[in-house]
């Protein structure tokens, strides 16, 4: 995931037009802090706690009922509520006199143990998280929709369609889970302040998503303190691809959607957010979501195949080694000694690599099935064979076959290749049809394609009637390979649904 590396979170200094934004800063789903932002929203006054703030929110919500979180995992509020959280309705009081601290904003019906509430009693403290100010799909469900005369938004959603706008407030410190939201959200500290770590949506592997079918499917399925190396294996990495950013009182952050935040909060805080959707969602249409599944699963499968390999092909990075006309390979048909001894031909890496490959066919296959090896693999001694399940390796690590095939060039590898057809063809025979895994497979039609790139046409021919008249049944060799690269192309996909939606498919 080198690429996250590049994805650094924006500082804006001035607040942006609506084109700017529309423009040059929403499609790029970067995060943006956008300082001093707020300033001249009237709740920037009215609303501070130091100045009376809390009475005037009373005052402003009068007998409204609002949701709110109550955590017995406090001060971490998490998304799994069926484990973790309830909500827990408050009634305000209907024409209650101001007054300068905190308990007003709470209930007659839990008045005695308010102050413990507010101030983070780990076994009942609540959290006003996402009530709702304005929200156009459930407007039966908007609870405080006085206080929107207060806020302003900002000029540079003037064009958005917003279909949220929510009150934050914590009376003590509070942590959010690990989560993402389906829409774009700017988030403006009014008072307070909180601290915002945030992960690109590509780092969802490192975080766990929870199964995409469940009620928490946008939470991290990682504990924040600590997890269990046993359980999250990946998850020690997470910390490498997160960024972090403090939002102080009058501060705003554009958290683009799928992006994983996680947010902690100061004593008394108060915070108003804007959701809208992305241009990309809102123009979807649903007749092609099938077709958009697809392309994205298979893109995500692509990208976890090369992470199964390790590396980039070493033959991607100096090809000017192998690409010179003398190195093109003319092939002859058949044994024929006159040819001359293939084996002379082959450059060191590739000598040492024929070695290797010939004593593990013999280590792995029964040796009365081979010819009996010339020259230099006449000193390979066998041993007992390796109780190793070919069909189960999908890593080059777990495979030395695949591991040497995938380190040599295309062409030294065509070279050993027609040296094995002329000089050990049983064992390169025994070589593709007992030694080749689904990774090893993947290797090498990938080394194929690579050498097909590099020959003409009559030499690729040449080659493959060299190779593949080794054996008996030329198309049941080509079935083997291609049923291997789809073992291959099935692991990766089994891995794109655990990393990314949290689903093991058996």
């Amino acid at each position: 995931m080198v690429e996250q590396e590049n994805i650094k979170i924006i500082e804006i200094g001035a607040v942006p037009s609506a084109q700017d934004f529309t423009m040059q800063i929403e499609p790029k789903n970067v995060p943006a802090v956008f300082r001093e932002c707020i300033y001249d929203w009237k709740a920037f006054s009215t609303w501070n706690p130091s100045t009376g703030g809390l009475d005037h929110l009373q005052e402003l919500a009068g007998s409204s009922t609002v949701e709110v979180m109550l955590s017995k995992s406090a001060p971490v509020f998490y998304g799994d509520i069926r484990n973790h959280e309830r909500d827990f309705s408050l009634q305000g009081k209907e024409g209650h006199a101001p007054c300068s601290s905190t308990e007003k904003v709470l209930p007659t019906s839990v008045e005695t143990e308010q102050d413990d509430l507010l101030v983070g009693d780990a076994s009942r403290q609540i959290y006003l998280a996402q009530v709702p100010i304005m929200n156009i799909e459930k407007e039966e469900r908007v609870q405080l929709r006085s206080l929107i005369e207060e806020i302003q938004t900002p000029l540079f959603l003037e064009t958005k369609t917003l279909t949220s706008i929510n009150l934050w407030m914590n009376g003590a410190q509070t942590r959010s889970s690990t989560h993402y939201d389906p829409h774009h959200n700017l988030l403006c500290v009014v008072s307070g302040s909180k601290q915002v770590d945030l992960w690109p949506p590509s780092s969802s592997p490192f975080l766990y998503p929870m199964p995409l079918y469940g009620e928490a499917s946008n939470h991290s399925g990682v504990p924040i303190d600590e997890h269990d190396p046993s359980l999250h294996p990946r998850a020690e990495h997470r910390r490498k691809y997160s960024q972090r950013v403090t939002l102080n009182a009058g501060d705003a952050l554009f958290i683009p959607e799928g992006w994983f935040h996680q947010v902690d909060s100061e004593s008394l805080t108060i915070a108003v957010n804007f959701w809208w959707q992305s241009e990309i969602m809102s123009g979807m249409l649903e007749h092609m979501d099938s077709y958009y599944l697809r392309r994205i699963l298979k893109r995500l499968t692509d990208k976890e195949m090369n992470q199964m390999l390790r590396k980039t092909s070493p033959c991607t990075s100096n090809k000017s080694s192998y690409e010179q006309p003398d190195d093109h390979i003319k092939v002859s048909g058949g044994n024929n000694s006159s040819d001359g001894n293939l084996l002379h031909d082959l450059e060191p890496s590739a000598l040492i690599s024929l070695h290797e490959l010939v004593s593990l066919v013999h280590d792995r296959v029964n040796a009365a099935d081979l010819n009996t090896p010339v020259n230099s693999a006449s000193d390979v001694v066998t041993s007992e064979p390796k109780e190793i399940v070919i069909s189960e390796l999908y890593n080059l690590e777990e495979d030395p076959v695949a591991d040497i095939l995938w380190a040599l060039e295309p062409l030294n590898l065509q070279k050993m290749f027609l040296a094995m057809v002329h000089h050990f063809p049983r064992t390169l025979e025994a070589l593709v049809l007992h030694l080749v895994s689904p990774v090893g497979a993947e290797v090498l039609t990938r080394k194929f394609d690579e050498m097909d790139q590099l020959n003409t046409e009559d030499d690729r021919n040449e080659f493959y009637r060299a190779f593949y008249g080794v054996f008996d049944d030329q198309f049941a060799v080509m079935d083997a390979l291609l049923n291997g690269k789809e073992l291959f192309s099935c692991k990766a996909f089994k891995n794109v649904m655990d990393k990314f939606l949290g689903v093991k498919v058996e």
